[in-house]
């Protein structure tokens, strides 16, 4: 089998607001085949923030297989018979033909009414590169200057990455940055530690403003797509015990 791999992230919502890798996909379209699992991330949430299992996947030790994609994540794409599919895919940069595991590795798995978001696992080419996007978080808390000049964002624009190293909440921090060095948000903490590796390695890591999304389908935190890039030497992406399957 082909798998392509996406994390499933819950946010903690009554307390640090903090958000936790949770579940992992494994995915083969072309059989179909799709694998669900539950990850360490998952016990370190509920140890923290009570975070307990879903409904569709009851069980932190059990693995979950189908022939169709789990509605958890289908129903976080837009269904390819409204008239507005079309466009959807355009928005994204995407073919007509992309398949939904390509469609949830861009969109985030953005739904307003829950606190779950999608990411795909970063892959690493052979001469040690990758290229990852992810929606700036951490808006809500930037200063009324940075919240100005966040609304002027252009799609294309360069940004700065810089490593914080006194939050108050992580401790460490990966912030992005405008080149007139207004502070505008952050990247997802589950990605902190993989993005710190590769700004220690190499500091020829870059990032732009990949989409700027207006709908209000989009929650206050999923308006920024951001496109990171850089590389690593030694370092395994998403390789920690935090990402690795309950179940094998």
């Amino acid at each position: 089998m082909n798998f392509r791999t996406l994390f499933l992230a819950w946010q903690d919502q009554v307390t640090t607001r903090e958000w936790y890798p949770v579940g992992r996909l494994d995915a083969d379209i072309n059989e179909p085949f799709f694998k669900f699992r539950y990850i360490y991330g998952a016990k370190r949430a509920m140890e923290k923030a009570r975070f307990a299992p879903l409904v569709e996947f009851p069980s932190f030790d059990h693995e979950y297989t189908s022939k169709e994609l789990f509605p958890l994540f289908k129903n976080r794409i837009l269904n390819r018979s409204r008239p507005e599919f079309e466009d959807y895919l355009k928005g994204f940069d995407l073919c007509d033909e992309a398949d939904p595991i390509e469609i949830l590795s861009i969109n985030g798995g953005n739904r307003v009414t829950d606190s779950y978001e999608v990411f795909p696992k970063i892959r690493k080419e052979a001469d040690g590169s990758f290229t990852c996007r992810f929606f700036l978080h951490g808006t809500r808390h930037i200063n009324k200057p940075a919240k100005n000049r966040l609304s002027k964002l252009e799609e294309d624009e360069p940004l700065y990455v810089t490593l914080e190293l006194t939050n108050p909440v992580s401790k460490v921090a990966v912030q992005i940055q405008t080149l007139d060095y207004h502070m505008i948000g952050w990247s997802p903490r589950y990605l902190v530690y993989d993005l710190t590796k590769a700004m220690k390695e190499h500091p020829e890591y870059k990032a732009r403003v990949l989409k700027i999304y207006t709908s209000d389908s989009y929650s206050w935190m999923q308006r920024i797509l951001v496109e990171m890039s850089g590389s690593w030497t030694k370092h395994k992406p998403m390789n920690g015990k935090e990402f690795q399957a309950l179940v094998h």
